[in-house]
Protein backbone atom coordinates (compact mmCIF):
# COMPACT_ATOMS: atom_id res chain seq x y z
CA UNK A 1 0.00 0.00 0.00
CA UNK A 2 1.32 3.28 -0.88
CA UNK A 3 2.15 6.07 1.79
CA UNK A 4 2.90 9.63 1.78
CA UNK A 5 3.69 11.90 4.80
CA UNK A 6 0.90 14.50 3.18
CA UNK A 7 -2.33 14.08 0.62
CA UNK A 8 -3.87 16.62 -0.63
CA UNK A 9 -7.28 15.94 -1.82
CA UNK A 10 -7.87 18.88 -4.62
CA UNK A 11 -5.19 20.75 -7.13
CA UNK A 12 -7.05 23.76 -6.83
CA UNK A 13 -6.31 27.54 -5.74
CA UNK A 14 -5.01 26.07 -2.37
CA UNK A 15 -4.24 22.60 -2.81
CA UNK A 16 -1.37 23.85 -5.81
CA UNK A 17 -0.04 26.64 -3.23
CA UNK A 18 0.01 23.34 -0.32
CA UNK A 19 1.82 20.82 -3.10
CA UNK A 20 4.71 23.43 -3.13
CA UNK A 21 5.10 25.13 -0.03
CA UNK A 22 4.92 21.62 2.30
CA UNK A 23 6.64 19.71 -0.81
CA UNK A 24 9.45 22.91 0.11
CA UNK A 25 11.10 20.27 2.69
CA UNK A 26 12.46 17.93 0.76
CA UNK A 27 12.07 14.79 3.90
CA UNK A 28 8.42 15.45 3.32
CA UNK A 29 6.51 12.95 0.75
CA UNK A 30 3.88 15.09 -0.73
CA UNK A 31 0.63 13.46 -2.59
CA UNK A 32 -1.02 15.80 -4.98
CA UNK A 33 -4.77 14.46 -5.96
CA UNK A 34 -6.80 15.53 -8.47
CA UNK A 35 -10.33 14.13 -9.93
CA UNK A 36 -9.91 16.14 -13.58
CA UNK A 37 -7.34 16.09 -15.71
CA UNK A 38 -4.40 17.95 -16.40
CA UNK A 39 -5.12 21.01 -18.29
CA UNK A 40 -2.72 21.81 -20.57
CA UNK A 41 -4.71 23.47 -22.97
CA UNK A 42 -5.18 26.60 -25.32
CA UNK A 43 -7.74 27.85 -24.27
CA UNK A 44 -6.64 27.51 -20.49
CA UNK A 45 -3.29 29.29 -21.09
CA UNK A 46 -5.33 32.13 -23.12
CA UNK A 47 -6.90 34.71 -20.95
CA UNK A 48 -10.10 35.15 -23.32
CA UNK A 49 -10.20 31.62 -23.51
CA UNK A 50 -12.27 31.97 -19.97
CA UNK A 51 -15.47 31.83 -22.67
CA UNK A 52 -14.65 28.32 -24.12
CA UNK A 53 -14.01 27.08 -20.45
CA UNK A 54 -17.27 27.99 -18.97
CA UNK A 55 -18.93 24.59 -19.86
CA UNK A 56 -16.17 22.56 -20.70
CA UNK A 57 -17.07 18.89 -20.73
CA UNK A 58 -13.70 17.98 -18.91
CA UNK A 59 -12.20 20.89 -16.92
CA UNK A 60 -15.54 21.78 -15.27
CA UNK A 61 -18.09 20.11 -12.87
CA UNK A 62 -20.96 21.79 -14.07
CA UNK A 63 -22.68 22.06 -11.33
CA UNK A 64 -26.41 23.59 -11.02
CA UNK A 65 -28.17 24.40 -7.83
CA UNK A 66 -31.29 23.25 -6.38
CA UNK A 67 -34.58 25.18 -7.79
CA UNK A 68 -34.11 28.51 -5.95
CA UNK A 69 -37.73 29.86 -4.70
CA UNK A 70 -36.98 33.05 -4.82
CA UNK A 71 -35.77 33.23 -7.79
CA UNK A 72 -38.52 31.71 -9.54
CA UNK A 73 -37.60 27.87 -9.04
CA UNK A 74 -34.71 28.34 -11.13
CA UNK A 75 -31.96 25.62 -11.44
CA UNK A 76 -28.78 28.02 -11.54
CA UNK A 77 -25.87 26.70 -13.50
CA UNK A 78 -22.65 26.67 -10.90
CA UNK A 79 -19.41 25.84 -12.72
CA UNK A 80 -16.10 25.12 -10.75
CA UNK A 81 -12.83 24.15 -12.07
CA UNK A 82 -11.90 20.09 -12.69
CA UNK A 83 -8.34 19.49 -13.22
CA UNK A 84 -5.29 21.20 -12.09
CA UNK A 85 -5.31 24.46 -11.02
CA UNK A 86 -9.25 24.05 -10.17
CA UNK A 87 -11.22 27.16 -10.45
CA UNK A 88 -8.27 29.18 -11.10
CA UNK A 89 -7.61 27.75 -14.50
CA UNK A 90 -11.08 28.51 -15.68
CA UNK A 91 -11.86 32.00 -13.72
CA UNK A 92 -11.62 35.45 -15.05
CA UNK A 93 -8.10 35.44 -13.09
CA UNK A 94 -9.39 39.05 -11.36
CA UNK A 95 -6.85 39.11 -8.26
CA UNK A 96 -8.66 41.26 -5.26
CA UNK A 97 -7.73 40.60 -1.67
CA UNK A 98 -10.38 41.79 -0.16
CA UNK A 99 -10.88 44.56 2.53
CA UNK A 100 -8.63 44.53 5.49
CA UNK A 101 -11.98 44.57 8.16
CA UNK A 102 -12.57 41.15 6.14
CA UNK A 103 -9.82 39.83 8.16
CA UNK A 104 -10.11 41.33 11.39
CA UNK A 105 -13.63 40.07 11.35
CA UNK A 106 -12.22 36.30 10.95
CA UNK A 107 -10.25 37.21 13.76
CA UNK A 108 -12.95 39.05 16.03
CA UNK A 109 -14.39 35.72 16.19
CA UNK A 110 -11.17 34.12 18.49
CA UNK A 111 -9.41 32.80 15.01
CA UNK A 112 -5.99 34.20 16.41
CA UNK A 113 -3.78 34.59 13.65
CA UNK A 114 -6.01 35.45 11.02
CA UNK A 115 -6.56 39.49 11.49
CA UNK A 116 -5.03 41.97 8.66
CA UNK A 117 -2.06 42.16 9.72
CA UNK A 118 -1.33 38.69 10.18
CA UNK A 119 -2.28 37.49 6.13
CA UNK A 120 -0.66 40.71 4.59
CA UNK A 121 2.39 38.94 5.48
CA UNK A 122 1.14 35.79 3.29
CA UNK A 123 -0.03 37.56 0.12
CA UNK A 124 2.83 39.60 -0.38
CA UNK A 125 4.55 36.25 -0.09
CA UNK A 126 2.42 34.59 -3.15
CA UNK A 127 2.88 37.60 -5.35
CA UNK A 128 5.33 38.84 -8.45
CA UNK A 129 3.39 42.44 -8.91
CA UNK A 130 4.72 44.18 -12.28
CA UNK A 131 4.26 47.41 -10.27
CA UNK A 132 7.20 46.71 -7.55
CA UNK A 133 7.18 45.85 -3.85
CA UNK A 134 6.19 48.30 -1.22
CA UNK A 135 4.26 48.01 2.09
CA UNK A 136 1.42 46.42 0.64
CA UNK A 137 2.55 44.90 -2.51
CA UNK A 138 4.98 41.85 -2.77
CA UNK A 139 7.76 40.62 -5.40
CA UNK A 140 9.57 37.70 -6.13
CA UNK A 141 6.23 35.22 -5.43
CA UNK A 142 5.51 32.59 -7.34
CA UNK A 143 2.44 34.25 -8.90
CA UNK A 144 2.54 36.68 -11.28
CA UNK A 145 0.13 39.71 -10.66
CA UNK A 146 -0.28 42.07 -13.53
CA UNK A 147 -2.07 45.43 -15.22
CA UNK A 148 -4.41 45.05 -18.09
CA UNK A 149 -2.06 45.17 -21.06
CA UNK A 150 -4.96 47.45 -22.84
CA UNK A 151 -6.53 50.04 -20.35
CA UNK A 152 -9.89 50.70 -22.46
CA UNK A 153 -10.61 54.49 -23.07
CA UNK A 154 -13.80 53.54 -21.88
CA UNK A 155 -12.45 52.26 -18.85
CA UNK A 156 -10.91 55.50 -18.02
CA UNK A 157 -14.37 57.23 -18.87
CA UNK A 158 -15.88 54.65 -16.16
CA UNK A 159 -13.70 55.92 -13.77
CA UNK A 160 -13.83 59.24 -14.35
CA UNK A 161 -17.60 58.79 -14.35
CA UNK A 162 -17.35 56.76 -10.96
CA UNK A 163 -14.85 59.60 -9.23
CA UNK A 164 -17.58 62.55 -10.43
CA UNK A 165 -20.51 60.42 -8.70
CA UNK A 166 -18.36 60.78 -5.23
CA UNK A 167 -16.27 57.26 -5.15
CA UNK A 168 -12.81 58.11 -4.51
CA UNK A 169 -9.78 56.69 -7.07
CA UNK A 170 -7.41 54.23 -5.81
CA UNK A 171 -4.28 52.92 -7.96
CA UNK A 172 -4.61 49.86 -5.99
CA UNK A 173 -7.35 48.54 -4.93
CA UNK A 174 -4.98 45.76 -2.83
CA UNK A 175 -3.69 48.84 -1.07
CA UNK A 176 -4.15 51.05 1.41
CA UNK A 177 -8.06 52.46 0.06
CA UNK A 178 -10.07 49.73 -0.82
CA UNK A 179 -13.44 51.25 -1.07
CA UNK A 180 -12.48 53.33 -4.19
CA UNK A 181 -12.70 53.06 -7.58
CA UNK A 182 -9.91 51.96 -10.13
CA UNK A 183 -8.21 48.97 -12.60
CA UNK A 184 -8.21 45.70 -11.71
CA UNK A 185 -4.57 43.82 -11.94
CA UNK A 186 -4.88 39.87 -12.65
CA UNK A 187 -3.27 36.89 -12.13
CA UNK A 188 -1.53 36.90 -15.73
CA UNK A 189 1.86 36.27 -17.16
CA UNK A 190 3.34 37.93 -20.08
CA UNK A 191 -0.29 37.34 -22.03
CA UNK A 192 -0.92 33.78 -20.40
CA UNK A 193 -3.25 32.66 -17.69
CA UNK A 194 -0.74 32.76 -14.36
CA UNK A 195 -3.14 29.93 -12.53
CA UNK A 196 -2.53 28.26 -9.01
CA UNK A 197 -1.30 25.18 -11.00
CA UNK A 198 1.38 27.04 -13.28
CA UNK A 199 2.61 29.53 -10.62
CA UNK A 200 3.36 26.88 -8.36
CA UNK A 201 3.60 23.42 -9.34
CA UNK A 202 4.48 23.82 -12.81
CA UNK A 203 8.11 24.69 -11.61
CA UNK A 204 8.70 21.77 -9.14
CA UNK A 205 7.23 19.13 -11.64
CA UNK A 206 10.62 17.17 -11.11
CA UNK A 207 10.74 17.03 -7.62
CA UNK A 208 11.23 13.39 -6.12
CA UNK A 209 9.50 13.84 -3.22
CA UNK A 210 5.84 15.39 -4.85
CA UNK A 211 3.98 13.08 -7.14
CA UNK A 212 0.56 14.50 -8.58
CA UNK A 213 -2.17 12.09 -9.63
CA UNK A 214 -5.46 12.85 -12.17
CA UNK A 215 -8.11 11.23 -12.82
CA UNK A 216 -8.12 10.20 -9.00
CA UNK A 217 -11.75 10.32 -7.66
CA UNK A 218 -12.01 10.32 -3.65
CA UNK A 219 -14.41 8.46 -2.00
CA UNK A 220 -13.79 9.03 1.46
CA UNK A 221 -11.13 9.82 4.23
CA UNK A 222 -9.86 6.49 5.85
CA UNK A 223 -9.58 6.69 9.76
CA UNK A 224 -8.30 4.73 12.76
CA UNK A 225 -10.67 5.63 14.92
CA UNK A 226 -10.64 9.55 15.71
CA UNK A 227 -6.93 9.64 13.23
CA UNK A 228 -7.17 10.24 9.82
CA UNK A 229 -5.17 7.68 8.06
CA UNK A 230 -5.33 7.65 4.30
CA UNK A 231 -7.99 8.41 1.82
CA UNK A 232 -10.51 5.84 -0.54
CA UNK A 233 -9.83 6.60 -3.92
CA UNK A 234 -10.81 5.25 -7.49
CA UNK A 235 -8.24 5.24 -10.59
CA UNK A 236 -8.71 3.95 -14.09
CA UNK A 237 -12.05 2.27 -12.80
CA UNK A 238 -10.29 0.24 -9.37
CA UNK A 239 -10.71 1.27 -5.96
CA UNK A 240 -8.33 1.33 -3.51
CA UNK A 241 -6.28 3.26 -0.31
CA UNK A 242 -3.23 5.54 0.14
CA UNK A 243 -2.10 6.09 3.56
CA UNK A 244 -1.01 9.38 4.65
CA UNK A 245 1.56 8.90 7.25
CA UNK A 246 1.24 12.10 8.81
CA UNK A 247 -2.26 14.23 7.54
CA UNK A 248 -5.39 14.24 4.79
CA UNK A 249 -5.77 17.87 3.95
CA UNK A 250 -8.67 18.29 1.96
CA UNK A 251 -8.93 21.06 -0.61
CA UNK A 252 -11.43 20.17 -2.85
CA UNK A 253 -13.33 23.77 -2.21
CA UNK A 254 -15.94 25.05 -0.93
CA UNK A 255 -18.54 22.29 -2.23
CA UNK A 256 -16.71 19.11 -2.56
CA UNK A 257 -14.96 19.63 0.91
CA UNK A 258 -18.15 19.57 2.72
CA UNK A 259 -19.44 17.03 0.50
CA UNK A 260 -16.00 14.57 1.44
CA UNK A 261 -16.87 15.16 4.85
CA UNK A 262 -19.98 13.65 5.22
CA UNK A 263 -19.66 10.92 3.04
CA UNK A 264 -16.69 10.35 5.64
CA UNK A 265 -18.98 10.20 8.33
CA UNK A 266 -18.29 13.85 9.47
CA UNK A 267 -21.04 16.16 9.45
CA UNK A 268 -24.89 16.91 10.62
CA UNK A 269 -25.72 13.52 12.57
CA UNK A 270 -29.60 13.68 10.80
CA UNK A 271 -28.17 14.64 7.63
CA UNK A 272 -25.70 11.53 7.58
CA UNK A 273 -28.82 9.36 8.95
CA UNK A 274 -31.01 10.19 5.68
CA UNK A 275 -28.05 8.58 3.90
CA UNK A 276 -27.55 5.20 5.92
CA UNK A 277 -23.80 6.75 6.65
CA UNK A 278 -21.80 6.20 9.62
CA UNK A 279 -21.54 8.79 12.07
CA UNK A 280 -18.08 9.26 12.78
CA UNK A 281 -18.76 12.61 14.11
CA UNK A 282 -21.48 15.16 14.34
CA UNK A 283 -20.66 18.37 13.17
CA UNK A 284 -23.27 20.03 12.77
CA UNK A 285 -21.51 22.55 10.64
CA UNK A 286 -20.45 20.83 7.43
CA UNK A 287 -21.78 22.50 4.17
CA UNK A 288 -23.69 25.35 6.29
CA UNK A 289 -22.73 28.53 5.98
CA UNK A 290 -22.69 28.22 2.39
CA UNK A 291 -22.02 32.10 0.74
CA UNK A 292 -21.67 33.54 -2.51
CA UNK A 293 -22.41 36.86 -4.02
CA UNK A 294 -25.24 37.28 -5.76
CA UNK A 295 -24.78 39.32 -9.52
CA UNK A 296 -27.04 41.18 -11.87
CA UNK A 297 -25.54 42.90 -15.10
CA UNK A 298 -26.06 45.61 -17.04
CA UNK A 299 -25.23 46.47 -20.35
CA UNK A 300 -25.38 49.48 -22.54
CA UNK A 301 -25.03 49.81 -26.37
CA UNK A 302 -22.53 51.76 -27.33
CA UNK A 303 -20.88 54.16 -30.12
CA UNK A 304 -18.26 51.57 -32.28
CA UNK A 305 -14.81 52.83 -30.71
CA UNK A 306 -16.07 52.51 -26.91
CA UNK A 307 -16.24 48.79 -26.85
CA UNK A 308 -13.81 46.08 -27.73
CA UNK A 309 -16.83 43.33 -29.02
CA UNK A 310 -16.01 44.04 -32.64
CA UNK A 311 -12.50 43.13 -32.50
CA UNK A 312 -12.99 39.80 -31.33
CA UNK A 313 -15.88 38.81 -33.26
CA UNK A 314 -16.88 38.48 -36.88
CA UNK A 315 -14.21 38.50 -39.07
CA UNK A 316 -11.88 40.79 -36.79
CA UNK A 317 -11.33 38.18 -34.39
CA UNK A 318 -9.12 35.82 -36.81
CA UNK A 319 -6.82 38.85 -37.18
CA UNK A 320 -6.98 39.32 -33.19
CA UNK A 321 -6.35 36.11 -32.79
CA UNK A 322 -3.14 35.96 -34.87
CA UNK A 323 -2.10 39.08 -32.91
CA UNK A 324 -2.03 37.41 -29.58
CA UNK A 325 -0.44 33.87 -31.22
CA UNK A 326 2.64 35.93 -32.43
CA UNK A 327 2.64 38.84 -29.17
CA UNK A 328 0.73 37.48 -26.26
CA UNK A 329 -0.64 40.62 -25.81
CA UNK A 330 -3.68 42.42 -27.65
CA UNK A 331 -7.63 42.03 -26.45
CA UNK A 332 -7.24 38.24 -26.45
CA UNK A 333 -4.75 38.89 -23.32
CA UNK A 334 -7.41 40.75 -21.08
CA UNK A 335 -9.28 39.10 -17.66
CA UNK A 336 -12.73 39.45 -17.27
CA UNK A 337 -13.25 42.64 -16.27
CA UNK A 338 -10.83 46.03 -16.02
CA UNK A 339 -12.68 48.23 -13.16
CA UNK A 340 -13.88 47.69 -9.93
CA UNK A 341 -15.38 50.32 -7.50
CA UNK A 342 -16.24 49.24 -4.24
CA UNK A 343 -19.32 51.43 -2.21
CA UNK A 344 -21.74 51.85 0.22
CA UNK A 345 -25.55 50.28 -0.27
CA UNK A 346 -26.02 52.73 2.88
CA UNK A 347 -24.51 54.77 4.98
CA UNK A 348 -24.75 52.94 8.29
CA UNK A 349 -22.77 50.30 6.34
CA UNK A 350 -18.89 49.92 7.80
CA UNK A 351 -17.59 49.51 4.75
CA UNK A 352 -18.36 49.39 1.14
CA UNK A 353 -20.85 46.05 0.87
CA UNK A 354 -21.02 45.99 -2.96
CA UNK A 355 -18.64 45.93 -5.91
CA UNK A 356 -19.28 47.14 -9.09
CA UNK A 357 -17.23 45.70 -11.97
CA UNK A 358 -16.72 47.40 -15.81
CA UNK A 359 -15.63 45.76 -18.74
CA UNK A 360 -15.73 47.18 -21.75
CA UNK A 361 -17.17 44.29 -23.75
CA UNK A 362 -20.44 42.09 -23.63
CA UNK A 363 -21.33 38.33 -24.61
CA UNK A 364 -24.09 36.32 -24.12
CA UNK A 365 -25.06 32.56 -23.25
CA UNK A 366 -26.47 30.57 -26.18
CA UNK A 367 -29.08 27.82 -25.53
CA UNK A 368 -26.01 25.35 -27.25
CA UNK A 369 -24.15 26.41 -24.11
CA UNK A 370 -21.62 28.49 -25.78
CA UNK A 371 -20.47 31.65 -24.81
CA UNK A 372 -20.06 34.09 -28.16
CA UNK A 373 -19.88 37.76 -28.07
CA UNK A 374 -22.22 40.23 -28.67
CA UNK A 375 -21.59 41.56 -32.42
CA UNK A 376 -22.40 45.03 -32.13
CA UNK A 377 -20.61 47.53 -29.83
CA UNK A 378 -21.81 48.19 -25.74
CA UNK A 379 -20.38 47.79 -22.48
CA UNK A 380 -21.47 45.72 -19.22
CA UNK A 381 -21.26 46.64 -15.83
CA UNK A 382 -22.00 44.38 -12.71
CA UNK A 383 -22.76 44.50 -8.87
CA UNK A 384 -22.72 41.85 -6.38
CA UNK A 385 -22.94 42.53 -2.43
CA UNK A 386 -19.62 41.50 -1.10
CA UNK A 387 -21.50 40.61 2.20
CA UNK A 388 -24.83 38.92 2.02
CA UNK A 389 -26.80 38.61 4.62
CA UNK A 390 -28.53 35.63 3.04
CA UNK A 391 -26.55 31.82 3.74
CA UNK A 392 -27.37 28.38 2.08
CA UNK A 393 -26.17 25.04 2.68
CA UNK A 394 -24.47 22.13 0.85
CA UNK A 395 -26.14 18.65 1.51
CA UNK A 396 -26.02 15.58 0.01
CA UNK A 397 -28.15 14.01 -2.54
CA UNK A 398 -26.97 10.54 -2.28
CA UNK A 399 -24.59 8.20 -0.07
CA UNK A 400 -22.88 7.70 -3.79
CA UNK A 401 -19.79 9.86 -3.99
CA UNK A 402 -19.72 10.09 -7.66
CA UNK A 403 -23.48 12.02 -7.27
CA UNK A 404 -23.18 15.97 -7.11
CA UNK A 405 -24.20 17.39 -4.10
CA UNK A 406 -27.13 19.45 -3.26
CA UNK A 407 -26.60 23.19 -3.29
CA UNK A 408 -29.07 25.35 -1.84
CA UNK A 409 -27.30 29.17 -1.74
CA UNK A 410 -30.60 30.99 -0.35
CA UNK A 411 -29.67 34.13 -3.05
CA UNK A 412 -32.19 36.90 -2.48
CA UNK A 413 -33.81 35.09 0.62
CA UNK A 414 -32.92 38.15 3.18
CA UNK A 415 -34.17 42.05 2.24
CA UNK A 416 -31.26 43.00 3.11
CA UNK A 417 -29.42 41.67 0.29
CA UNK A 418 -32.64 43.06 -2.03
CA UNK A 419 -32.08 46.51 -0.96
CA UNK A 420 -28.39 46.37 -1.06
CA UNK A 421 -28.89 45.40 -5.33
CA UNK A 422 -31.20 47.26 -6.04
CA UNK A 423 -29.01 50.59 -4.47
CA UNK A 424 -26.49 48.90 -6.85
CA UNK A 425 -28.48 48.37 -10.27
CA UNK A 426 -29.22 52.43 -9.33
CA UNK A 427 -25.78 53.14 -8.75
CA UNK A 428 -24.55 51.64 -12.06
CA UNK A 429 -27.10 53.88 -13.51
CA UNK A 430 -25.78 56.99 -11.84
CA UNK A 431 -22.52 56.30 -13.03
CA UNK A 432 -23.21 55.63 -16.72
CA UNK A 433 -25.08 58.89 -16.91
CA UNK A 434 -22.04 60.77 -15.77
CA UNK A 435 -19.72 61.86 -18.09
CA UNK A 436 -17.10 61.26 -19.40
CA UNK A 437 -18.35 57.59 -19.67
CA UNK A 438 -22.00 58.68 -20.67
CA UNK A 439 -21.12 60.53 -24.20
CA UNK A 440 -20.54 57.04 -25.42
CA UNK A 441 -23.88 55.29 -24.12
CA UNK A 442 -26.24 55.03 -26.93
CA UNK A 443 -28.79 53.25 -24.86
CA UNK A 444 -29.36 51.17 -21.97
CA UNK A 445 -29.82 47.39 -22.90
CA UNK A 446 -30.32 45.65 -20.03
CA UNK A 447 -32.42 45.97 -17.77
CA UNK A 448 -33.79 48.15 -19.73
CA UNK A 449 -34.89 51.62 -19.43
CA UNK A 450 -38.78 50.25 -18.78
CA UNK A 451 -37.37 48.68 -15.43
CA UNK A 452 -37.54 51.36 -13.04
CA UNK A 453 -39.19 50.91 -9.91
CA UNK A 454 -38.22 48.75 -7.06
CA UNK A 455 -40.39 45.98 -7.99
CA UNK A 456 -39.26 46.00 -11.55
CA UNK A 457 -35.75 45.33 -10.71
CA UNK A 458 -36.13 43.08 -8.25
CA UNK A 459 -38.22 41.18 -10.57
CA UNK A 460 -35.43 41.40 -13.04
CA UNK A 461 -33.10 40.33 -10.63
CA UNK A 462 -35.15 36.99 -9.46
CA UNK A 463 -35.36 36.16 -13.58
CA UNK A 464 -31.88 37.25 -14.65
CA UNK A 465 -29.08 37.39 -11.52
CA UNK A 466 -26.78 35.10 -11.29
CA UNK A 467 -23.57 33.53 -9.43
CA UNK A 468 -20.45 35.47 -8.96
CA UNK A 469 -18.86 31.75 -8.99
CA UNK A 470 -17.89 32.33 -5.50
CA UNK A 471 -18.88 29.79 -2.77
CA UNK A 472 -17.60 30.20 0.69
CA UNK A 473 -17.95 29.18 4.27
CA UNK A 474 -19.25 25.56 4.21
CA UNK A 475 -16.47 24.51 6.91
CA UNK A 476 -15.78 27.79 8.84
CA UNK A 477 -13.51 28.23 11.19
CA UNK A 478 -14.34 29.36 15.08
CA UNK A 479 -15.64 28.10 18.32
CA UNK A 480 -19.17 28.58 17.41
CA UNK A 481 -21.44 25.56 17.26
CA UNK A 482 -21.28 25.79 13.24
CA UNK A 483 -17.04 25.85 13.23
CA UNK A 484 -15.86 22.94 11.71
CA UNK A 485 -12.12 23.64 11.85
CA UNK A 486 -10.14 25.52 14.65
CA UNK A 487 -8.06 28.67 13.47
CA UNK A 488 -5.29 25.66 12.84
CA UNK A 489 -7.72 24.85 9.89
CA UNK A 490 -7.89 21.40 12.35
CA UNK A 491 -11.01 19.32 12.03
CA UNK A 492 -13.00 19.67 15.06
CA UNK A 493 -13.10 15.98 17.31
CA UNK A 494 -10.73 14.58 14.91
CA UNK A 495 -6.70 13.96 14.67
CA UNK A 496 -4.67 14.31 10.95
CA UNK A 497 -7.07 15.97 9.02
CA UNK A 498 -7.53 19.91 7.82
CA UNK A 499 -9.91 21.60 5.65
CA UNK A 500 -7.49 24.26 3.24
CA UNK A 501 -9.63 26.05 1.22
CA UNK A 502 -12.30 28.46 0.95
CA UNK A 503 -14.98 26.83 2.75
CA UNK A 504 -12.89 27.78 6.06
CA UNK A 505 -13.78 31.20 5.52
CA UNK A 506 -16.18 32.35 8.36
CA UNK A 507 -17.51 35.00 6.29
CA UNK A 508 -16.53 35.44 2.51
CA UNK A 509 -14.18 38.29 1.33
CA UNK A 510 -15.07 41.59 -0.23
CA UNK A 511 -13.91 40.90 -3.77
CA UNK A 512 -13.12 38.09 -6.17
CA UNK A 513 -12.08 35.06 -3.64
CA UNK A 514 -9.19 33.21 -5.51
CA UNK A 515 -6.59 35.46 -4.01
CA UNK A 516 -7.76 34.83 -0.45
CA UNK A 517 -8.24 30.76 -1.39
CA UNK A 518 -4.39 31.22 -2.36
CA UNK A 519 -3.30 33.04 0.70
CA UNK A 520 -5.18 30.31 2.50
CA UNK A 521 -3.09 27.96 1.47
CA UNK A 522 -0.04 29.92 2.02
CA UNK A 523 -0.82 30.17 5.76
CA UNK A 524 -2.51 26.58 6.25
CA UNK A 525 0.65 25.07 4.94
CA UNK A 526 3.01 27.27 7.40
CA UNK A 527 0.30 26.07 10.01
CA UNK A 528 0.66 22.06 9.02
CA UNK A 529 4.66 22.16 9.10
CA UNK A 530 4.73 23.75 12.45
CA UNK A 531 2.52 21.41 13.93
CA UNK A 532 4.31 18.90 11.95
CA UNK A 533 2.89 15.41 13.59
CA UNK A 534 5.16 12.36 13.94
Amino acid sequence: METFDYIIVGAGSAGCVLARRLSDTAANRVLLLEAGPRSNKFWVHTPAGMGKLFFHKELNWNYFTEPMPALRSRKMYWPRGKGLGGSSSINGMVYIRGHRDDFNYWKSLGNSGWGYDDVLPYFKRMEHNERGEDQYRGVGGPLCITDPVVKHPSSHDFIAAAVSCGIPYTEDLNGEVHDAVGFIQHNIRAGRRHSAYTAYVEPILMRENLSIRTGCFVERVEFRGHEAVGVVIIENGHRRTIRAAREVILSAGALNSPQLLMLSGIGPATELRRHQIHIRVDLPGVGQNLQDHFYVHASYATTRRSSYNNHISGIRKLWEGARYLTTHKGYLALGSSQVAAFVKSKPSEPYADLQISFRPMTFSYLESGRIEVDPTPAVAASVYRVRPSATGAVTLKSSDPTHPPALTPNFLNHPDDIGAMIFGIRKIRQIMSAQPIASRIISEKVPGPTMESDDQILDYMEQHGNSAFHPAGTCKMGHDPLAVVDSRLKVRGLARLRVVDASVMPRVTAGNTNAPSMMIGEKGADMILEDAVP
